[in-house]
């Protein structure tokens, strides 16, 4: 087994280009052996408050050109491609990603700041004709596009080289600063990212950095009124706290999901979609907020569904991450498995059948397939996050489309069928941010507009979208005098 050797490195807060002590040092863990492989030191409130005050006063007196921004952005793609494997391994280390999914994370975090140092160069507003109201023949209008100022960038574990590259790199992009607070499990990859930034060019103040736990360090970056807007990857309560905390400021937020995929009778091809469903409800360990969770099956084929389903969990190769043909690894924590293990559990004694899987190793649950699950049941009505599944039978799809709406989460969701009209119907009647047409809920292009409705959040990403987000449209007219 392929373990880490190097002492422990500690990497403290970032402030102005300048490395900053916090108050205590928080360990980071190898997610599989369990030992610690890095140290953060806590950021105090006085500490994110430096930050904020540099990133706001950075913002003001500093500016970085279109083409400065770039370059910048381009130059850090390349030294992450050149440092591809260390990242990697990184991830795989401090997550518990298996090795080729953190490949993927490092490919897909690439294309990321190369799309946003392309959109660097497209801001720009648009034509207003006024000149067709009355009166207002003298006149022209246009708007423009200005950054906000700070943001404030509140990362996950999940995706924690990914889903950071898509809150700082469109932001540096639309010419603002960031104060980042990386998830307190998986820091290290965040650091760096912001290295490997500053060796590309960013100079000082333009990204800070301030760790810690989200409670108390998340909690003062939330107290801090120069902060312009936030955006925020997590959970629904956590989502919600942040949007009564900082008042009319601008928030974005990508919370949860337990992703519904419906299998029509018409599917073209049975074992595709079995297996896109079963293998991307494992991927990460389940937990990304689009893993497959919900599939609903017609009753024409759902025997045959099943059966699909626990052929291909039997071969799902579980263990270490970081051997290369590994496809499913621990989880972020042990209690995070024990909480999906008790969900588990719950379903089955209220009538639910662990068809394959449902035991747990430490950290590791292995993969899951449920039956006779009902709408009630946390499995179904709450987002699991772990690498269980459950398929449901259906026998008509106005049936299905209702179960798959009845949830406060949004995300998206996926179909198979080879009928138009019904996939046209999908795409208007299912109540999500996104509805994936012979794929899967998992399926995310890093330049499509993502994000959610009802409580699965507000604001979309993808670096076109978020930096509209990330900037403020701004009318200009001029008055033609006579």
């Amino acid at each position: 087994m392929t373990t880490t050797k190097q002492d422990p490195i500690i990497y403290r807060n970032l402030i102005g280009g300048e490395w900053v002590e916090g108050e205590e040092l928080l360990p980071v863990y190898h997610k599989y052996t369990g030992e610690v492989i890095g140290y953060v030191t806590k950021a105090s409130k006085q500490v994110v408050h430096d930050a904020v005050s540099n990133a706001y006063e950075t913002f003001k007196t500093k500016k970085l050109t279109t083409q400065q921004r770039y370059e910048i952005l381009m130059r850090a793609a390349e030294i992450f491609k050149e440092r591809k494997e260390e990242l990697a391994l990184t991830i795989v280390h401090e997550a518990g990603k298996v090795l080729k999914d953190a490949r993927a994370e490092i490919d897909r975090g690439i294309q990321t700041f190369v799309a946003s140092a392309e959109e660097a160069k497209r801001i720009c507003g648009k034509g207003v004709p006024i000149q067709g109201q009355p009166g207002e023949d003298n006149k022209m209008a246009f708007t423009i596009r200005v950054p906000v100022g700070v943001v404030g960038a509140i990362t996950p574990f999940n995706f924690p080289f990914n889903l950071t590259a898509h809150k700082i790199a469109p932001a540096i992009a639309a010419g603002n600063t960031v104060v980042l607070k990386p998830a307190e499990v998986t820091p290290i990859i965040h650091m760096k990212l912001v290295e490997i930034l500053m060796e590309a060019g960013l100079p000082g103040g333009f990204v800070n950095v301030v760790n810690g736990l989200g409670k108390e360090t998340g909690q003062y970056l939330l107290e801090e009124e120069l902060v312009a807007m936030y955006s925020f990857t997590g959970s629904a309560p956590v989502g919600r706290h942040i949007k009564s905390t900082t008042g009319i400021r601008r928030v974005v937020l990508e919370l949860g999901n337990n992703s519904p995929n419906i299998v029509h009778y018409d599917v073209k091809d049975l074992k595709r979609a079995a297996k896109l469903c079963v293998t991307k409800g494992y991927g990460n360990s389940g937990q990304a907020c689009i893993s497959v969770q919900r599939i609903y099956v017609h009753e024409d084929i759902y025997d045959e569904f099943v059966k699909e389903a626990i052929e291909i969990t039997k071969t799902i190769k579980v263990g270490n991450p970081e051997l290369p043909d590994t496809d499913v690894g621990p989880m972020i924590s042990e209690q995070a498995a024990i909480r999906a293990e008790n969900w588990i559990k719950e379903a089955k004694e209220a009538g639910a059948k662990v068809v394959y899987g449902g035991t747990r190793e430490g950290a590791i649950l292995h993969p899951t397939v449920l039956t006779d699950v009902t709408p009630n049941m946390k499995v179904v009505c709450e987002e699991i996050f772990a690498p269980v599944i459950s398929i449901i039978k259906y026998s008509d799809i106005e049936d299905a489309f209702k179960q798959a709406n009845h949830s406060n989460l949004g995300l998206q969701a996926g179909i198979f069928t080879s009928d138009l009209n019904l996939a046209m119907r999908a795409a208007q009647e299912l109540e999500f941010g996104g509805v994936i047409i012979n794929n899967v809920s998992t399926y995310r292009a890093d330049i499509m507009p993502y994000g959610g409705v009802k409580d699965s959040g507000l604001g979309k990403e993808g670096p076109k979208y978020a930096i509209e987000d990330m900037t403020e449209e701004k009318i200009v007219v001029i008055d033609l005098e006579q």
